[in-house]
């Protein structure tokens, strides 16, 4: 399974966990978190069983970790331990893949990412238009992830927000 160069649409629904960090990352940035993933990937395992994983840069700002648990079921340990070394990755570029009080939607193209306080009040106010495309970090599955993970405001997480 490897998701961040495949073009085959996949029939198992993998566990998906997404960090979205708050900004885009630099290509230097990207290439050290790819090397720092893709090596922890290919140890990381759950009660000395390896872990079918990959992960992907999704829109160069959110990794999407994925994890084939018809194989092997992630663990409590093994989760502690991708979050381990996510931490270290936010911690040393900034990036906030920890903080779920954000809201990141596409306007006029372009990703932004605004505090959840500040999206609802902009939107409340009309300075966000009704037609952008909004982010949902809660998806936990890839098939939930490849259709729902960027959708119209009016069908996401955010429509109820008047």
């Amino acid at each position: 399974m490897k998701i961040e160069e495949s073009s085959i649409v996949e029939a198992n629904d993998y566990r998906v966990i997404i960090y979205p960090a708050s900004r885009p990352f630099t290509t230097k940035e990207a290439k050290t978190v790819t090397e720092k993933l893709y090596d922890f990937l290919t140890t990381w395992a759950a009660h000395g069983k390896p872990l079918s994983s990959s992960f992907k840069i999704e829109k160069n700002q959110f990794i999407v970790v994925c994890v084939d648990e018809e194989k092997e079921m992630a663990s409590g340990c093994s989760i502690d331990a991708l979050g381990k070394i996510m931490r270290e990755i936010d911690e040393k570029y900034q990036l906030g893949l920890f903080d779920r009080m954000k809201a990141s939607f596409v306007e006029n193209g372009e990703i932004k990412t605004l505090k959840l306080i500040d999206f609802k009040t902009k939107l409340r106010n009309g300075e966000l238009s009704r037609d952008i495309e909004v982010f949902d970090f809660s998806k936990n599955t890839y098939l939930d992830f490849l259709g729902h993970f960027l959708l119209p405001i009016d069908k996401s997480w955010a429509a109820s927000i008047k």
